[in-house]
């Protein structure tokens, strides 16, 4: 089976030129690279904290997703990095209404530093 890159213009660009693919497909799955509240229009990060942003990561995953053929409907696995632990339930309450239902697998860890000043990042795995 070979893998295919996805790209759309309804999220961000890989961060700085750097190389990766915004996600991967691999037969059924599909493998979305890690995302921050940034607004593809602009290029920033999204003002508001990190449920501004969660919100602003999580549109840039479907589009991303939407773009492969699949959904949020149907992540079956999600990475969240946080830059705090303490904005964990304000990102908990924005990914709940974003990912209800069927909950995903998921891992969320407290990391040091974000690229340009982002709290969130998220990664996922869907099925399509």
């Amino acid at each position: 089976m070979s893998k295919e890159a996805i790209r759309t213009e309804k999220a961000p660009a890989p961060f700085q030129g750097a190389p990766y693919s915004q996600a991967v497909v691999h037969g059924d799955l599909v493998f979305v690279s890690g995302q921050l509240g940034i607004d593809p229009a602009t290029n920033e990060v999204v003002q508001g904290g990190v449920a501004a942003q969660t919100e602003r990561a999580l549109e840039n995953v479907r589009a991303i997703l939407e773009e492969a053929g699949s959904s949020l409907a149907n992540v079956l696995q999600a990475s969240i990095f946080l830059i705090d632990l303490q904005d964990f339930a304000a990102m908990n309450e924005v990914y709940a209404r974003h990912l209800g239902e069927v909950f995903p697998a998921r891992a969320t860890v407290q990391i040091s530093a974000l690229p340009s000043g982002a709290r969130i990042e998220i990664a996922v795995v869907a099925h399509r």
